[in-house]
């Protein structure tokens, strides 16, 4: 096995994200489910983006958010993702290669625009998400670069791109090139709705594929098809080698199949927005573990990272994170 040039790839939906403070009332006018995320065509992001508040734009896209987050650690970071030529996909590409990330993935010079996440975010912190996936329907197999795949210790997917058949046909070439290197696969699962839609599927793919998986507390349930945790976790160690699951205030349990590591939330003084919490949970964690440091270790990271993240809007660290896990 060669020496990997970089720590992750990310492959995932390249999404410029639009963030307006928001309240109950307009979610329920717009006939939203609070603190999820929906598929949405153009016409209803238009309308959607007409209705909303003043917004913030900022590239994102879960896979995107991780890359990023990891390079702001100091590691090395790639990304696979889909935006169109067109000024929005100018903005994410500026902003993934800025952040430090290699991003060789060729814009798409025809079809749909590239992809926005309209997000309204409640005084209570959290947030509801509507996408537009746009270009990234388009990403396939044939973007899945072999060379770049195989330079990285881990190539890190995330389940919102699950949706689009052509997208599932990319992850099980990525793993496959992944292992064939002698490198690992990870897995988030994103969305507890996105884990209903693709429930069976998922658990095929982690049985077969996934060697670390990333989740919150009702992804991992509705994973496992139970509403107790416990049993979620010990359903999960039969799939894979390595879990780690955040549990919001309550931090995160990392799993594996002989131990069970709990890690506290790192402290934050006011959570501002949930965005990415869980993205750059994953970042401090992949951070760690391609630098085969404690399990703890990487979580405790995990932990900081997203801490930064919950602090401001934004999914993507206005500080840089080197000199959190510093401090």
């Amino acid at each position: 096995m060669t020496t990997a040039k970089l720590d992750v790839v990310g492959i995932g939906n390249a999404i410029v994200d639009v963030i307006s403070q928001s309240d109950d009332a307009f979610l329920a006018a717009q006939a939203m489910d609070k603190g999820a995320m929906m598929l949405i065509d153009e016409p209803r992001a238009e309308a959607i983006y007409g209705a909303m508040g003043p917004g913030i734009e900022a590239s994102g896209g879960s896979a995107g958010n991780t890359v990023a987050g990891i390079a702001s650690l100091g590691g090395k970071a790639g990304y696979i993702g889909k935006v169109r030529d067109d000024l929005l996909g100018k903005v994410y590409r500026h902003d993934i290669t800025a952040a430090g990330v290699s991003f060789p993935t060729p814009a798409a010079q025809s079809g749909p625009a590239t992809a926005r996440c309209l997000i309204l975010v409640t005084p209570d912190a959290q947030r509801t998400m509507n996408t537009f996936l746009g270009a990234c329907v388009g990403l396939g197999p044939d973007d899945v670069d072999a060379d770049f795949i195989a330079s990285a210790q881990v190539t890190y997917m995330e389940g919102y791109l699950y949706d689009p058949p052509l997208a599932q046909e990319a992850f099980r070439k990525a793993a496959v090139i992944a292992h064939a290197a002698g490198r690992k696969v990870a897995l988030s699962l994103s969305d507890s709705f996105c884990v209903h839609r693709h429930r069976q599927a998922f658990l095929d793919f982690i049985e077969g594929h996934v060697d670390v998986l990333f989740a919150n507390e009702a992804e991992l349930t509705a994973l496992a098809g139970t509403g107790n945790f416990d049993e979620a976790v010990a359903a999960v160690r039969r799939l894979t080698e390595l879990c780690a699951v955040t549990r919001g205030a309550r931090g995160s349990v990392v799993v594996t199949r002989d131990q069970i590591i709990e890690v506290p939330a790192a402290a934050v003084e006011r959570v501002v927005d949930t965005t990415g919490a869980g993205d750059l949970y994953a970042a401090g964690f992949l951070y760690g573990l391609t630098r085969n440091l404690p399990l703890a270790e990487c979580g405790r990271i995990g932990s900081i990272a997203a801490a930064e993240i919950i602090s401001h809007y934004g999914a993507r660290p206005e500080t840089p994170l080197a000199a959190l896990i510093q401090a």
